[in-house]
């Protein structure tokens, strides 16, 4: 590991010095560009480097523990650095700084919603999973209850999160390297499966947490080379920057057709009406404008990262619950920087990108798409360069992220389903690492299939569905099960299915999918707000606290009487290093 922490300081300074960065937004319908030459050379380097470290991890992977949580002996600041690079997907840098470069202010609805959540898994669970897990989430969900049903559930509601995590990461990947790589959009989606493929089957988790860490790095370092070219521009003084954006913004209205006639209609002057959209990007109201939808959004976003499998799934990766606390606030630190650095870039992309006519096509919309704004920048700010280093880096995101969701994904079936409910907890090591590795195979080619068959779909609210069904679904049973005593085996599966249901139904009956993905006629879609969370979260704890209450079963009484030893470990971690160690 002294090797790959050398390696990976080298390459931040490589890219700090300015040589050579989820969830996401659609990527918009891009047309095949030039084979840009600079982003493959950089790409391949990439790609060489992550399987140099890929051959270096096989040769440590040899258990199932190993496989699944790199033998629980990564650290602190290393888990909290993987934690970043799975979390800081490419829609995270390439989706928040181009809504915060069309809407202002109200793009930071993402940053804000997606990193509140970690003070919820610092103070309520890192520490708990960590002492009551050894491999997935259901293992602490379900500590005390029937392994039959709660596993059923947990694998029910990690495989579905994981679909449509992964479809979006590979729409994205595919439509990304159509645009910069000149490839055909079908072999980008194959080479990221691949690739994904290769890192986990032979790696496991230790080659997915280094290529994590090294993607965070490299992510990071490009990001801040952007945020602070574009500050210093403007003797790093923030008020001059907002009001050259605004002043852009201004001048772009008054070219508008649409605000032109928007004046006559009202009667008033022209400028009046430029001036007031100019200032709109600096307050509230562009992105999501009823208090409902921007609410259930909003707890989407927040209580989603509280159950998302391959996020939750690193904390087994260390050694111990200081270890798991560390790595949240290394993670919260690393990401919350991040944020900050994507509110600059959309900035920065108002003013450099949308002011320069090479980066534009003939109606004036941005080439690739609007979620171009980063990689258009970078082109700006550091030429063909540093346009290839961040298109590298940006396709190194998606890798990552692809693994570490592939990851979890195999994990629920081979340890949840196969290990735990079939085998009944008898399976030998090598036989569920045997199955771990059969459905990574099955999930990267479910992937890639899906990846081209929604190539022309609007891949946003796969992303928002992911963090909906997380919140929905896994948060209630997780923190009722940790926390609440006469949280019950039926109570958690009855309203875990419930939030699952009720996520997914909604969100296929919304504006979202009713209308622009099966082009149904505005406004038919039976559900009218963008997020199902604020109802279908509701109806998980609703649904878990009910039928706990209502179940007085025996092996409900049993489960009850349990929850006293099942706290001390919890909170103790007594006996969690024995557990972690079969």
């Amino acid at each position: 590991m002294r090797t790959a922490t050398k390696l990976c300081g080298a390459l931040t300074l490589l890219a700090a010095t300015g040589v050579a960065f989820a969830a996401g937004g659609d990527l918009g319908q891009t047309v095949k560009q030039e084979t840009n030459w600079t982003a493959i050379i950089m790409f391949l380097i990439f790609v060489g480097l992550t399987l140099w470290i890929t051959k270096w991890a096989a040769a440590r992977t040899k258990t199932a523990a190993a496989f699944y949580t790199a033998g629980g002996g990564v650290t602190g600041f290393q888990n909290g650095l993987a934690i970043a690079g799975d979390y800081m997907s490419a829609a995270s840098f390439l989706g928040i700084s181009a809504a915060i470069m069309a809407n202002g202010y109200d793009g930071l609805i993402y940053s804000i919603g997606f990193l509140v959540g970690w003070p919820i898994i610092t103070f309520l669970l890192a520490e708990r999973l960590r002492n009551l897990g050894r491999f997935t989430f259901a293992d602490v969900a379900g500590y005390r209850f029937r392994q039959g049903p709660i596993r059923t559930f947990a694998a029910a509601g990690t495989l579905v999160v994981v679909a449509f995590y992964l479809i979006a990461q590979m729409v994205g990947a595919g439509q990304l390297i159509k645009l910069l790589f000149g490839l055909d959009y079908w072999m980008a989606v194959v080479i990221v499966g691949v690739l994904m493929m290769v890192y986990v089957l032979f790696g496991g988790m230790t080659a997915t947490t280094w290529v994590q860490i090294i993607k965070a790095c490299l992510l990071l370092a490009g990001a801040s080379f952007m945020a602070f070219a574009v500050l210093f521009h403007f003797g790093f003084n923030v008020e001059a920057m907002f009001a050259k954006a605004v002043e852009i913004k201004t001048n772009l209205a008054l070219n508008d057709p649409k605000v032109v006639a928007k004046a006559a209609e009202q009667g008033k002057d022209v400028m009046e009406v430029a001036q007031n959209v100019g200032r709109s990007i600096m307050g509230p109201g562009n992105f999501i404008k009823d208090p409902i939808s921007a609410i259930s959004f909003g707890m989407a976003l927040m209580f989603g990262t509280a159950g998302l499998p391959h996020i939750l799934m690193r904390f087994f990766t260390v050694p111990d619950a200081k270890q798991a606390r560390k790595s949240v606030l290394w993670a919260t630190t690393w990401i919350g920087y991040f944020y900050i650095l994507t509110f600059i870039i959309g900035f920065g992309a108002i003013i450099f990108v949308l002011t320069d006519p090479s980066f534009l096509d003939a109606k004036g919309a941005l080439k690739g798409g609007s979620n171009m704004a980063a990689i258009h920048l970078a082109n700006a700010l550091g030429g063909n360069i540093f346009l290839g280093f961040m298109s590298a880096v940006a396709f190194a995101t998606i890798l990552a992220v692809v693994a570490g969701l592939t990851l979890s994904g195999a994990s629920a079936v081979s340890h949840d389903l196969y290990a735990t409910l079939f085998k009944e907890g008898k399976a030998d090591s090598a036989s569920e690492l045997r199955v771990s590795r059969i459905a990574t195979l099955c999930l990267g080619v479910v992937a890639v299939l899906l990846g081209i068959a929604f190539e022309k779909q609007n891949v946003a609210f796969m992303v928002s569905l992911a963090f909906a069904v997380a919140a929905s679904a896994n948060f209630p049973v997780l923190l009722l099960s940790v926390l609440w005593k006469d949280c019950t085996t039926r109570g958690a599966v009855i309203g875990g299915f419930l939030g699952l249901i009720a996520s997914v139904g909604l969100t296929v009956v919304s504006p979202a999918v009713w209308e622009d993905v099966l082009g149904n006629p505005k406004g038919s879609a039976w559900f009218p707000y963008t997020s199902p969370a604020l109802f279908s979260m509701l109806a998980g704890f609703l649904g878990t606290w009910l039928f706990s209450v209502l179940d007085q079963s025996e092996q409900a009484k049993k489960e009850r009487a349990a929850y006293a030893a099942q706290r001390v470990r919890s909170e103790t971690g007594f006996g969690a290093a024995a557990a972690s160690d079969h």
